[in-house]
């Protein structure tokens, strides 16, 4: 049993509740524990420089958390005059998980912002965000097909992520934060609905972890993301 009573094998209590903002084309606050992201997607009619005149579209993510999402208040970001290296690393990777789901031909030449802000975080931030913002993508591009600017939803596939960890050779899914900061390895796995990765994040903490010990965490995940599967259909009405 874990510090909060799960199995090794149990994601911590998960909600999504959607419309929580009313100007957003699509919006998401997901609950994974004592983590809390709210997930908004904003629909524009142009496209970054890069891909004026393609027909294709973009999907792009932006991260932050706020002030005082942890035990001490943290400064804004935008105090400093910069993106830490941190918050650089989680937009690129949300915005890469959501590119590898849509067909961006179809979307046209706009651009979907997924903006994800963290309000309260207990591990696993980056995972909880791209969980949701397949949510609220997928609410923005419904929203486009009833406004008729687009003929069907262009997604080719669902995705969502998780954190694990692996102690004493033993792999745990879920992490909060007190178990991530005492892990001996560190992962975060990005999985569409069909079983195939989109990204793998791993770094021993302490002791290196065996190719074994990888793919018991491998399919840990799959396990996992297959609840969050069920949990973002049942938020989009699909289930």
């Amino acid at each position: 049993m874990r510090i909060d009573g799960r199995h090794s094998d149990a994601l911590r209590p998960v909600t999504i509740s959607t419309g929580v903002n009313k100007y957003a084309e699509g919006s998401v606050l997901i609950a994974m524990g004592d983590t809390r992201v709210l997930c908004t997607a904003s629909v524009e009619e142009s496209v970054p420089p890069f891909r004026r005149g393609s027909g294709a579209g973009w999907v792009t993510a932006e991260y932050g958390m706020l002030p005082r999402a942890t035990g001490t208040r943290n400064v804004r970001e935008a105090s400093r005059g910069r993106l830490g290296g941190r918050t650089q690393e989680i937009q690129r990777l949300i915005g890469r998980s959501l590119r590898a789901v849509i067909d961006l031909t179809r979307l046209g030449e706009r651009t979907i912002w997924l903006d994800c802000d963290v309000l309260q975080a207990d591990g696993g931030t980056r995972t909880a965000s791209i969980t949701g913002a397949y949510v609220a993508l997928h609410m923005a591009l419904q929203h486009l097909v009833q406004q008729g600017a687009l003929a069907s939803v262009p997604l080719t596939d669902a995705v969502a992520a998780v954190s694990l960890g692996i102690f004493q050779g033993v792999p745990y899914l879920d992490l909060n934060y007190e178990e991530d900061s005492t892990s001996e390895a560190d992962l975060n796995i990005v999985m569409t609905g069909s079983g195939a990765l989109v990204e793998i994040q791993g770094t021993a903490e302490r002791h290196p972890f065996t190719q074994e010990g990888l793919l018991e965490t491998l399919a840990l995940a799959r396990r996992g993301i297959e609840e969050l599967l069920v949990a973002q259909r049942a938020a989009l009405g699909l289930s």
